[in-house]
């Protein structure tokens, strides 16, 4: 029975599981939009201080297109192993639920949250050819020259295009939407002034604000943000009504074991504690959740509350792909 035993422990520890702990090799991490975006540059600051808890490196993997569904149906077919797991926002992984209507896969059951991670308002920001001076006169310039203005967003049901959509229904406006593969590449172009306006994530065009070279109008939030307190929020600027704010999240494919959530939970948790990280975010217009916030459960009990919100209001908007 000695040598029984002692046999059996040779065939475990020949497995190439046996005796390692996860993660014992790179993580892939899937990222919706293209690099240089507000997601995108989420990814690489929590990724990087993530690797160094884990001790294996996040390697970004860009899988751009469709506002972000082509990126999670991708996750949602990776190996349930914890070596592939993905970040999302509001629009990928709660609206687009609600705007695609053949999606081969389900977002809240086909995906496991892991941690809920920073998330930031929009800003109201044009070129700088736009010669409205506040919210009320970019409203009526929108209104004057609605066939000659375009603005970006990152694709139908993505963040930016649910944002201009509260922008249409509070303003009255509605000018042409042009969908990019990420508002990276669209913060640019409204840079060159080839497009004119974007309802964008803060993180993402503060600072090009800050460096003259996009003008502000309002951050769609209920208080000023702590990262440009001189912004009004768009009730102050007139226009009660427009506060969206975009959540970011970490998953992984569905069979995907607890204690490997739990492991990249932790190391999530202790990213957003670093000081160091926690000024990066802030600074571009981040609030940080609680570690409370951010576990699997509670996470998952938010993402379930966000589809019960914006469900009715994209039904009423009418907003479908097939």
């Amino acid at each position: 029975m000695r040598r029984s035993a002692l046999a059996m422990l040779a065939v475990a520890a020949a497995s190439p599981a046996f005796g390692q702990a996860y993660p014992n090799k790179p993580i892939n991490l899937i990222v919706p939009f293209s690099a240089g975006g507000p997601t995108d540059v989420m990814a690489r600051i929590v990724g990087e201080r993530m690797s160094k808890e884990l001790g294996q490196q996040l390697i970004i993997d860009n899988v751009t297109g469709a506002a972000g569904s082509i990126a999670m149906g991708k996750l949602a077919r990776s190996a349930p192993d914890g070596y592939t797991i993905g970040i999302g926002h509001l629009g990928t992984n709660v609206v687009n639920g609600a705007v695609y209507k053949n999606l081969n896969y389900d977002l809240l059951n086909d995906l496991v949250p892991i941690a809920l991670l920073p998330s930031n308002p929009l800003l109201v920001v044009t070129s700088n050819q736009v010669p409205a001076k506040d919210l009320k006169e970019l409203v009526a310039y929108l209104n004057a020259n609605a066939s000659k203005i375009s603005g970006g967003t990152a694709g139908m049901g993505s963040g930016s295009h649910i944002g201009a959509l509260a922008f249409f229904a509070v303003t009255g406006t509605n000018y042409q939407l042009v969908p990019y593969r990420g508002t990276g590449p669209a913060v640019q172009d409204l840079i060159a002034n080839q497009i004119q306006i974007m309802i964008d994530q803060s993180s993402n065009s503060l600072p090009h604000v800050r460096a003259g070279k996009l003008k502000v109008y309002a951050v769609t939030a209920k208080q000023r943000t702590a990262a440009a307190p001189d912004i009004p929020t768009t009730a102050e600027a007139g226009f009660p009504g427009i506060e969206v704010a975009i959540w970011h999240g970490l998953w992984a494919p569905k069979g995907t074991p607890r204690d490997i959530i739990d492991k990249l939970n932790a190391a999530a948790v202790a990213t957003l504690k670093d000081p160091e990280i926690r000024r990066k975010l802030e600074d571009l217009g981040q609030d940080i959740p609680t570690p409370a916030q951010m576990q699997p459960d509670a996470f998952a009990a938010f993402q379930k509350a966000e589809f019960a919100k914006w469900k009715p209001i994209i039904d009423k908007a009418g907003v479908k792909i097939e």
